[in-house]
């Protein structure tokens, strides 16, 4: 009846560039070499001497990458295939960068080398592996086992007897060895960039030594594996460990060791969905597992085949089985052969009790129905309405005449077949609830299924009434928890043990049994003044019937719960998720980082005021416990006030306040100013958020959607992340519980916890009252700074040094990260200093012929200005002379002298007459030819 479920494992297996490893922790890079064409070129050359070979075509040989060499190069070459015998290979090619990867859904197409979108069927993360498919051991994966004791002699001994332990894959995850042999699964991968590693695991025995580390090609472990030993997870639930890996080549260890004595151990490690983020390209798209299918070009993911359907590997999409003879569950790969309807296909309910005292039996499939009532030996749906008379009411009721029980009056008992009676004189009423007989569910009980995963399960009853007990329902499926609640307001223990000193106030007592086909367990939780809800107590698997009590020592409100969930090892994904306050996005090849460790405290928002129709104040007060904190919900809203009757009853009580403590409540805030209080009045306090859903950049998540006109868009590039939450308390309006999103927006501008906001059309946060939204926006929510934030800016050369600085892009929209670096000072290149000499010998002479110039053009105006000083005076010497200028001839005389005048002397004579400092006056000289003057 009881069953526990393990949700099933969802895995998908990508190929790539990696590394093969070998047993001996030896491994071989799976790359073709230049050098290693051009030898196979050669043999086809030699062979060819002998035999022609025909030329190769396309199908003969694929594209391989080349190791990247010193500058981050590559080449692409063709391969032959192991089986062609061709000549005439395409010549090398220059390849892409090595650290060039295509987006999700791509691949890169060797040929062309153009990233090209995966076609309906297949999918591609771009730049990661994933393995999730488990049905064998995938390719490059390897087992090494050994026996670690330290006796010689026993490690003798055994050293053959872990020839058979290895890890095991089952379908949808890989289970560890159930010995005392230590096995180690080992993954190598060589990076062309930095990434990551995450993987699911189950981990619940501490029999068991569970680590995980990474090795370099030296066998050297990674500075990343300081924390290697896994942590233990919940039974049935999932946990995940997240390593980043560094460029190059990185060996994957994943370790168990028994230290059982050779004993068996019952719960083995499982380990599912291994992703590796940071390869560098992925040259082809992969099929979907059967079970699922991809319709779009384009995908990164393919989705699960609905209930009735199935698919095969690579499928379109799904096809639907024959309904009237098959069946099959969620993501399966085939349908099967719907089975002969039994007695446990169908249950019975009880209506509720008539004026006559009878009741009817009423009889329905468990749905989904998956049986068939036409095949031999099939069971039918007995027939509804058989009457039979109702149980007695449960001791401490009676009925009235209608169709229900009430309790017996105050001071009054009854055994429940008896009307109610005054207790006897000098003895008083046990106070207290005893249910035998579950015809209804009594008043102050309530039941449940919830699923983080499936909404499907939402609004059915997790248990029915069936008489004389209460049974776990059906549920929508193995993942379900069914919950049944009673709610006890307080305790009052008798007038006679008032003041007894024993710490027991009051003790719940129930019998039970469970009944499993596979694992299940069942769980009793206390929650006290609905401030946290605690595990009690647990049973797993079959158990006899038997009883359980716990002890009351504290007078308060109590919800008890117990909670039913049908388990099978292996398949259950669900897990109680919380946010470790980082998140990591891949945006046009840039990784953005974001660290929300600073806004893991609580942040609160009193959005007012508002008034009532009668014109009181109040104020909607919220408090949002966002992530971290190891999942612990943090946010804490209080009433400081109580009902009457219960504060009555609890008066005793250590805390009366209704407190609530989630990811997200709110409370209604009364001012004392409003209604003349001495305080305020914080009332109907409530969670919004008691379960985290996922953060993502996308704005939907399961059903839950955030609309475009929600918010005002963001001036900046960087996205929102989305926080989603939701709650399992189910209200009137919200058949489904609440849903909370939370917007981190960043805005450099708002350091510390910044502000938080609601959406303008919705200023109680909510438009429907069933989902809020709010934004947080803070300068930690930007991304961590990498070195793409910054740019550098350089200076002029002076004296043989440059100085660079650096400065953030404007406008910055990071923080934290990487710091920005210092100012960096380096030489710089000059002028060659021969060509330094001949610009300073040109400058001088330059400067040298202009000094030269003007001093000969000074002299120049000195000697023209004592030259017409000298032609001055010798004019004024030439006026005193008379008047006549020649001789007069006598008659008959020949005129045989030539009188020659000089006036002026030449420039030669001027500076001769300088040089010799001629003081004496410049007269006109007259040389005179005559025939006498050759006589004398």
């Amino acid at each position: 009846m009881q069953k526990m479920p393990c949700m099933a494992a969802k895995k998908r297996r990508f190929g790539g560039p990696g590394c093969l490893v070998l047993p001996g922790r030896s491994w071989i890079c799976c790359w073709a070499l230049i050098c290693c064409q051009a030898a196979r070129t050669g043999d086809a050359v030699e062979t060819s001497s002998s035999v022609q070979l025909p030329q190769c075509q396309e199908t003969d040989y694929h594209y391989e990458y080349t190791e990247c060499d010193s500058s981050g190069s590559r080449w692409r070459v063709a391969v032959p295939n192991p089986s062609a015998e061709c000549s005439g290979l395409p010549d090398p090619m220059k390849g892409k960068e090595c650290t060039f990867s295509c987006a999700s859904g791509e691949y890169l197409e060797m040929k062309n080398q153009v990233c090209s979108e995966c076609a309906e069927g297949t999918y591609s993360l771009g730049s990661g592996i994933k393995f999730d498919e488990w049905d064998d051991l995938p390719a490059g994966f390897s087992n090494v086992a050994t026996f670690m004791d330290t006796a010689v002699e026993s490690a003798e001994n055994k050293a053959d007897s872990c020839d058979n332990s290895s890890w095991t894959p089952h379908g949808n995850y890989i289970e560890s060895n159930r010995d005392d042999c230590t096995v180690s699964l080992i993954y190598a991968v060589h990076l062309k960039k930095s990434g990551s590693v995450f993987f699911e695991y189950q981990y619940i025995d501490n029999n068991i030594f569970f680590e995980f580390f990474i090795q370099n090609d030296q066998c050297k472990e990674m500075d990343s594996t300081a924390d290697k030993w896994v942590k233990l997870t919940d039974n049935g639930e999932w946990g995940s460990h997240l390593v980043a890996l560094k460029t190059g080549t990185n060996i994957l260890y994943w370790r168990t060791t028994g230290i059982l004595m050779g004993s068996k151990v019952v719960k083995p490690v499982l380990v599912k969905n291994i992703t590796i983020e940071g390869v560098a390209y992925t040259s082809e798209c992969f099929p979907c597992k059967p079970g699922t299918f991809s319709d779009k070009p384009g995908s990164s993911n393919c989705q699960v085949c609905p209930r009735n359907t199935y698919s095969e590997k690579g499928a379109k999409e799904c096809v639907s089985c024959n309904k009237e003879t098959h069946y099959a569950d969620e993501g399966s790969s085939q349908c099967t052969e719907r089975p002969p309807c039994t007695n446990k296909d169908f249950f019975q309910i009880h209506t509720l009790c008539d004026k006559e005292g009878k009741t009817q039996i009423m009889y329905k499939w468990i749905e989904p129905k998956i049986c068939r009532e036409d095949l031999p030996d099939a069971l039918k749906l007995p027939p509804s309405g058989e009457k039979k008379d109702c149980p007695p009411c449960n001791p401490g009721f009676y009925n009235n005449g209608s169709s229900s029980c009430a309790p017996c009056p105050q001071g009054m008992i009854s055994n429940g077949a008896k009307e109610c009676k005054v207790c006897p004189a000098g003895t008083e009423p046990a106070l207290g609830f005893e249910y035998k007989w579950w015809n209804v569910l009594p008043v102050n009980m309530k039941t449940s299924c919830f699923n983080v995963g499936n909404s499907k399960c939402d609004g059915m009853n997790g248990w029915e009434v069936a008489g004389d007990h209460i049974q776990s329902g059906a549920g929508g499926s193995d993942n379900d928890y069914l919950i049944l609640n009673l709610h006890i307001p307080g305790f009052k223990p008798p007038t006679s043990v008032t003041g007894a000193t024993g710490s027991e106030l009051g003790r719940i007592t129930f019998i039970f049994e469970t009944i499993c086909s596979a694992d299940c367990v069942m769980y009793f939780m206390v929650d006290v003044n609905r401030k946290n809800t605690n595990v009690v107590e647990s049973w797993g698997k079959t158990k006899e019937k038997q009883s359980y009590t716990h002890i009351i020592s504290k007078n308060a409100s109590f919800t008890f719960t117990w909670a039913f969930q049908r388990t099978n090892r292996g398949q259950d994904d669900h897990s109680t998720c919380f946010s470790d306050c980082t998140l990591s996005y891949l945006r046009d090849n840039q990784s953005l980082n974001y660290d929300l460790t600073n806004l893991s405290g609580v942040g609160s928002l009193m959005n007012g005021p508002s008034f009532t129709s009668k014109g009181t104040k109040f104020f909607h007060f919220f408090n949002i416990s966002l992530c971290g904190n190891k999942g612990k919900k943090m946010a804490i809203c209080t009433d400081n006030i109580t009902d009457v009757t219960v504060k009555d009853m609890v008066a005793e009580s250590e805390d009366s306040s209704s407190l609530v403590g989630t990811f997200v409540c709110q409370s209604t805030i009364i001012p004392s100013d409003s209604k003349g209080f001495r305080t305020a009045l914080a009332l109907q306090s409530n969670s919004l958020a008691d379960t985290f859903l996922g953060a993502t950049v996308e704005t939907t998540l399961g059903n839950i959607n955030i609309e475009t006109e929600m918010f005002p868009s963001s001036p900046r590039t960087i996205p929102d992340v989305n926080f989603f939450f939701k709650s399992s308390t189910v209200t009137t309006p919200c058949e489904n519980g609440r849903a909370t999103v939370v917007v981190m927006r960043c805005n450099p501008t708002k350091p510390g916890e910044g502000d938080i906001s609601v959406p303008s059309k919705c200023p109680v946060g909510t438009c429907d009252g069933c989902t809020f939204y709010f934004m947080w926006e803070s300068a930690e929510a930007c991304p961590l700074c990498t070195e793409q934030d910054y740019h550098e800016i350089e200076g002029a050369c002076k004296k043989g040094f440059q100085e660079t600085l650096y400065v953030w892009n404007e406008p910055k929209q990071c923080i934290k990260g990487i710091a920005l670096p210092e100012k960096r000072v380096s030489t710089c290149e000059t002028m060659d200093f021969w060509l330094k000499v001949g610009a300073g010998v040109g400058a001088f002479t330059a400067v040298l012929l202009i000094a030269l110039t003007c001093y000969f053009w000074k002299k120049n105006q000195k000697l023209e200005y004592k030259y017409s000083k000298l032609v001055m005076t010798a004019n004024s010497k030439e006026c005193e002379l008379p008047a006549a200028d020649s001789c007069a001839i006598m008659e008959g005389e020949d005129n045989e002298e030539e009188i020659v005048y000089s006036n002026k002397q030449s420039l030669l004579g001027k500076l001769k007459s300088l040089a010799t400092k001629e003081k004496q006056d410049r007269f006109e000289s007259v040389q005179l030819k005559s025939s006498r003057s050759q006589n004398i």
